[in-house]
C-alpha cells in the first residue's frame, strides 16, 4: 500500500499576541451576531433560555451545539437563572445524543472565541473509538472524512425531537 505524498509537518513560531484582543461576532466593534442576525444555523429546538443547533461540517453525527439566547461571554458571566439551568438543558441533550446508539460518550467543549452568546459544543464519541477517548475527540473530528451535513442535519433533528 503506498501513501499519496503527503508535506512534511513544519514548526511555526507563534504570531504576534493582539492585545487587546479584536471584539467577537456580536460585540461592540465587531461583526454582526449570527444567532441574532438568522446567519447561523437555524435552531432545530429551543426554550426560553437556549437554542440548540447542528454543525455545519463535521466528521461526528449526533454532534450539536447549544446557545444562551442572551448575549454572556463566559461561565462567571452566567446571570444566576441560566447558571441553574445549564446543567438540565445539557443533560437533557446528552441523554438525547445517547438516545442515537453507537455513542460512547459525549464531551461536553466550550470554546468561546467565536459569538458573543454563551454556547458550548456536545460532540458524540463513537463507540468503541477509545484513540477518540478525553481531549482527543476535537483531533479526530478534524482529521475524520467529514460526513454530508444532510447526514449531520439528520442526527441533530433527532436529537431534537428527543429534547
Amino acid at each position: 500500500m503506498s501513501l499519496p505524498y503527503l508535506e512534511p509537518l513544519v514548526q511555526r513560531e507563534p504570531g504576534e499576541r493582539q492585545i487587546p484582543e479584536p471584539p467577537r461576532r456580536g460585540e461592540p466593534g465587531g461583526p454582526p451576531c449570527g444567532i441574532c442576525s438568522g446567519k447561523a444555523t437555524k435552531a432545530l429546538w429551543s426554550d426560553e433560555n437556549w437554542t440548540l443547533h447542528a454543525p455545519v461540517g463535521g466528521s461526528l453525527p449526533g454532534a450539536v451545539w447549544i446557545a444562551s439566547r442572551e448575549h454572556v461571554d463566559s461561565f462567571s458571566d452566567l446571570p444566576e437563572h441560566l447558571a441553574a439551568d445549564f446543567g438540565r438543558v445539557v443533560a437533557r441533550a446528552e441523554r438525547a445524543i445517547l438516545s442515537l446508539g453507537n455513542v460512547g460518550r459525549v464531551h461536553l467543549y466550550r470554546w468561546g472565541d467565536g459569538g458573543a452568546h454563551f454556547h458550548v459544543w456536545l460532540l458524540p464519541r463513537p463507540l468503541g473509538m477509545v484513540e477518540a477517548a478525553g481531549m482527543m475527540l476535537p483531533l479526530w473530528e478534524d482529521v475524520l472524512p467529514n460526513v454530508p451535513d444532510e447526514e449531520l442535519a439528520a442526527a441533530a433533528s433527532r436529537v431534537a425531537a428527543a429534547m
